[in-house]
């Protein structure tokens, strides 16, 4: 069976993309009816028939021909991906639920009720560019190390006027407590010297926090304005917009592996 490109199916939103042959608890995690791993528990609980058959085998594999069935009903198939782009306020978290039932980033876009999660994280005290689908495969490309996708932040730091030794250190590479670190594109905006911006190509936890306190300017204030060929722009905080073809084209090829100053990928 001759199977869709990744950006006709982008385009057609409209229909559920053609797809081939794939693993029954991965078929329900793409149809939106639970993770792969709580998929696997439905199937093992006799919940999921295929083609009329009770099926426990979670490696079964189905496509668009079979009727797939959960708890009786049938499912239309996987769901056409989407990828939002929103603004994550300072105290939102980058998580999908919280147990203590603080705000999260899918809050951000209450219409949308398909099954999304976050591409990458921000901190709870960061802000900016974040996306959010529930396309599996294209956040795997873009948080791989492999891909180096480029990452941009503008940050405010403390410790005075950063001078040059830090900044050839942070382009150089830095050593944090999980090894050096990759070179960085640094350039100041002014605003005193404590204001910049910094593109890394990483995507170790709080690596452009642990970054700066290395060179003795501990970070302030944070927002991520660049995540590959996106940039933030004028979306306001708490704001979300859904990405276009041809933003999603970009971001399926991101990551050149080049090093260098910040937009030399952008």
């Amino acid at each position: 069976m001759e199977k869709k490109g990744e950006e006709e199916g982008e385009g057609d939103r409209g229909r559920a993309p053609m797809v081939a042959a794939m693993r029954l608890a991965k078929y329900l995690a793409h149809a939106g009816v639970a993770s792969r791993r709580a998929a696997e528990r439905l199937i093992a609980a006799g919940r999921v028939r295929v083609d009329g058959e009770l099926v426990r085998d979670p490696a079964r594999d189905v496509d668009q021909h079979h009727r797939v069935e959960v708890d009786g009903r049938a499912l239309s198939g996987p769901e056409p991906h989407v990828v939002y782009a929103v603004h994550k306020p300072v105290g939102v978290l980058s998580t999908a639920r919280d147990t203590h039932h603080r705000p999260t980033v899918l809050e951000l876009i209450p219409d949308e009720h398909r099954r999304l999660y976050p591409v990458g994280r921000l901190d709870a005290d960061s802000s900016g560019l974040l996306l959010l689908t529930n396309d599996g495969a294209l956040a795997q490309r873009l948080t791989h190390p492999r891909h180096e996708v480029p990452r941009t932040y503008r940050v405010r730091v403390g410790g005075g006027p950063v001078r040059e030794r830090a900044l050839h250190a942070l382009r150089s590479g830095v050593t944090l407590e999980d090894g050096l670190t990759a070179p960085a594109g640094v350039r100041q905006l002014g605003g005193g010297g404590n204001r910049l911006e910094i593109t890394i190509r990483e995507g170790r936890n709080r690596q452009v926090r642990r970054m700066w306190e290395a060179v003795g300017h501990p970070v302030l204030e944070l927002r991520r304005v660049a995540f590959g060929p996106l940039r933030l722009g004028d979306l306001p905080p708490g704001g979300h917009r859904r990405l276009s073809d041809a933003e999603l084209r970009k971001l399926r090829t991101a990551g050149s592996g080049a090093t260098g100053e910040p937009g030399c990928a952008l």
